[in-house]
């Protein structure tokens, strides 16, 4: 058992929307430097709970302490100015924008020219080379539009960004979903080195083999509660497959649609059976 104290943990958290609930006694932590997957089916409750981490949402029930503090944020830029970076799958970037303006969108860098404040393209355009080769990746012009970036450097765009400006805890919501096994393996690779910086990652998947490569513990979420928190030792990626596609319930229901099908046969059986013999007695 880990002596490192939790930088971020939640303790029997709810959400509810009205009547619905999405989370229910919720109870999770993450170490420094550590990968900690969250998994689970669509409707699961992670988009919930990943807001909750980040600002968007304010727990209805429950604690969520912050190095060890108890926080409460009112918004997104809160919970980043803490140290915790949220890279959504959609990114937020602006594709015809260069890749240097992406880098610091919303925290752009000023050069005072006379009364104005410009842009510094030129230590923007450095900074950001220099960030995304720390990641492996050779930027020949930062300032050619991020949309002319494949998916996994977008991804490691984002990334770097976050890890440039500070970030202690990163979450990466689905960072891998629509991506290639090639561009997959070069995002794995970026959340592998910040993790190697001490960053705390939590990575939100539905594919157990990327999660169970870089992965160090995994939390299972089914609608809007933990199936628990599992470490390698604990969970064969096997059962953490069953656990994440519902098994289960997927066998119970090839089950229910061979009754169907065979019920079937039998009432088309019935049927032909039937036809066979008006077409004798019409003989």
């Amino acid at each position: 058992m880990s002596t490192r104290q939790p930088i971020l943990e939640v303790r029997n958290i709810n959400k509810t929307f009205g009547s619905v609930i999405a989370l229910a006694d919720v109870s999770m932590d993450l170490l420094p430097g550590e990968v900690h997957c969250l998994l689970g089916d669509n409707g699961a409750g992670k988009s919930t709970l990943i807001k909750t981490f980040s600002g968007v949402h304010k727990q209805s029930k429950g604690e969520y302490l912050f190095e060890g503090q108890p926080v409460e944020f009112d918004s997104p830029r809160n919970a980043l100015d803490m140290g915790i970076a949220t890279v959504y799958q959609d990114l937020a970037m602006i594709p015809l924008m260069s890749i240097a303006r992406n880098f610091f969108l919303g925290s752009e860098p000023k050069r005072k020219v006379g009364p104005f404040n410009l842009f510094d393209h030129k230590f923007a355009n450095r900074t950001a080379r220099e960030e995304m080769s720390k990641m492996g990746i050779d930027i020949r012009d930062p300032s050619q539009p991020v949309g002319t970036l494949s998916g996994g450097e977008r991804q490691s765009v984002a990334i770097a960004r976050a890890v440039y400006f500070g970030a202690k805890v990163l979450i990466l919501d689905e960072p891998t979903a629509a991506l290639g096994v090639k561009q997959a393996g070069t995002v794995l690779r970026y959340i592998v080195q910040s993790k190697s910086k001490g960053i705390a990652v939590i990575f939100i998947t539905h594919n157990p083999h990327h999660a169970y490569t870089v992965g160090d513990r995994f939390t299972i979420l089914k609608r809007g509660r933990t199936l628990g928190t599992f470490t390698k030792n604990e969970l064969p990626r096997e059962e953490m497959v069953r656990m994440m596609s519902g098994q289960d319930e997927l066998e119970a229901l090839t089950h229910e649609l061979e009754e169907f099908r065979h019920s079937d046969d039998l009432k088309a059986a019935g049927q032909s059976t039937e036809i066979d013999q008006q077409l004798a007695r019409g003989s």
